[in-house]
Order: structure tokens, then sequence, then C-alpha cells
């Protein structure tokens, strides 16, 4: 089976965890390990979350008073790189000796008139305290948004996934046997300007459904989103929570789930069921499991 693998920024790094290279690699190495088993069986394609990461890069930026803050495109470039060079790299430790993997950068394309762009909605960064988020956004003019009583982080626009620019390379790659890492942080977003060429915004596309768009361009024929959460639930946060083990996109469409969060994921893996594939939700560990039926969440359209 082709597979395409999203792993969440909260699967490599937990919530309340320093975001040191040291911590990071030892989540990706787990990571790596969970995929390993996954890609004994199966063609792998992996794609991953930056958050975290590209908020502390904009944090560093923001403090280095020399020059301009780079555009959050450029700093998202650079988390990419920072991650999927630890991902690939405990991959090929953790697979057999000549297993062939490649980092790529990509570029996803957006339209410059989203209404995404007039309403940012997508957290990144870590997590503030109230007078740390206050003293953010006077500093920095960023939006935040409350995400949990007294836990603040910065908004930025969440525009859909249009086009992979580079999607045709990735099928080159994946048809000669290299399991590719790509789409990293939902893709760098561009858009095409008048003149045909293409531009950085400042926006970040969900990696999810820039992964389901992937998954589709590639025919995989399995979808899962790994994170911390084992699967999706019913209720989620009641007393009547419950985990939900198989559905189809119709049971699904009358529920509500985040929109920060669980609410993507379940978009785009309706998405890709109502295509003919398989999509799995669960806990990163669960990979295998989850393919299975063993665990997690299926959703399929039979």
């Amino acid at each position: 089976m082709r597979i395409v693998i999203a792993l969440g920024g909260n699967a490599l790094l937990k919530r309340g965890e320093p975001m040191t290279a040291d911590v990071q690699r030892a989540n990706i190495r787990k990571a790596a390990l969970a995929l390993a088993r996954v890609a004994h069986d199966h063609e792998i394609v992996v794609a991953h979350g930056n958050g975290p990461q590209v908020g502390l890069l904009a944090l560093q930026a923001a403090a280095y008073k020399d020059v301009a803050p780079y555009p959050l495109d450029i700093l998202g470039a650079e988390s990419v790189g920072m991650i999927g060079y630890l991902v690939e790299q405990e991959l090929v430790n953790a697979l057999p000796a000549g297993t062939r993997c490649a980092t790529l950068l990509t570029q996803i394309e957006v339209a410059a008139d989203d209404s995404a762009f007039a309403r940012p909605t997508k957290p990144i960064g870590p997590v503030y305290q109230v007078e740390e988020a206050q003293r953010a956004r006077a500093a920095h003019d960023w939006p935040m948004v409350e995400e949990a009583p007294g836990k603040w982080r910065r908004v930025v626009a969440s525009p859909l996934p249009k086009r992979i620019i580079q999607i045709e390379t990735i099928k080159l790659l994946v048809d000669a046997g290299v399991i590719v890492i790509c789409a990293g942080g939902g893709g760098i977003p561009v858009i095409r300007t008048a003149s045909g060429s293409l531009q950085g915004v400042e926006a970040v596309i969900d990696k999810d459904r820039a992964a389901g768009l992937l998954a589709e361009n590639l025919e995989a024929d399995a979808f899962l989103m790994l994170t911390d959460v084992e699967a999706v639930y019913d209720g989620w946060g009641t007393s009547m929570q419950k985990p939900i083990q198989r559905a189809r996109p119709q049971d699904l469409a009358g529920m509500s789930f985040a929109a920060g969060s669980m609410g993507p994921k379940i978009e785009a893996a309706c998405a890709f069921a109502n295509q003919g594939g398989i999509a799995g939700i669960g806990r990163l560990e669960d990979a295998r499991a989850i393919l299975e039926g063993r665990a997690g969440t299926l959703i399929r359209t039979s």
C-alpha cells in the first residue's frame, strides 16, 4: 500500500516540553521507530507539522533588531528544513541499510484572495500566560487566541491549499522507491502573481489539509494523521465522550469538532475517504495498529 502519513506537531513536541534540539531529536527518534514499523511492509510518504518551531523562529527573528523580521514563509522554510533533517536522519537510522530517503522543501499554492487572510485562525508558536500574551501582542502586533483558560497563542492566516508546486518531482521520487519527507508544516505558502511568478505569503497552511491534497495527488491507498490523541471522540471534553472506532464521512458530517485541532483532520479524512481511500486518525505509536483497524479511528465510505 502507498500511505501518506502526517505527523502532528504535538506528536513531535509535547505540550510544555522545552523546544531544545535534544528534546526534539529524542521525540523524532520515537516517531521514526513507529514509522519504520509501517515502512517495513508499505510505501510511505511523510508530512509533518511545524507550529511550535516556526513560532520560536519568529520570536528569535523579532528579537534581533538590526534587520527587519524575516517573513513567515521564509521562517517556515527554515523550520521545515530543520525538522525534515531530523526526521530523515532518524528514519534512515531506524530502517535497513540502503533505504533511500529525501527531504523536499515543498511550495504549495494558495489563492491570493482567500478569505482566511482577513481572519487569522491558525495557532503557531509557544503557549503564553495572559501577561506574556499581552506583551507579545503589543511588541509584535500579533493577533492572539485563548486556546484554553489562561493559555494564549499567536494566530496567523490559514488559506486552503490549491496546488503542490513540486508534485511531479515528489511522484518521481516515490515511484523510484524513495521515502519522501515533504509538505512539511503544510508546505510553504505561495501565490501566483499576475506575471505568473511565485511569491511567498505570510500564512501557514493546515498540515492535514495539505497532506490530504498530497495523498490525493499521489493516489495513495491510505492517509494517516498521527497525533497525541488516541482516537476521534464523540462529545470530546464532556462526561459523555467516547471514542469513534470506525465511521463513514456522512456519519461525521453532523458532528462538531474543534476548529483549531480535530476539525481540519476530520475534513481532510472525509475528503480523502470520499475519493475511495482509507483515512486514519490516532496516536503516533499506534500507526500500524490504526492501519490494521486495531486502534484509533478509521474513516472510509464502506
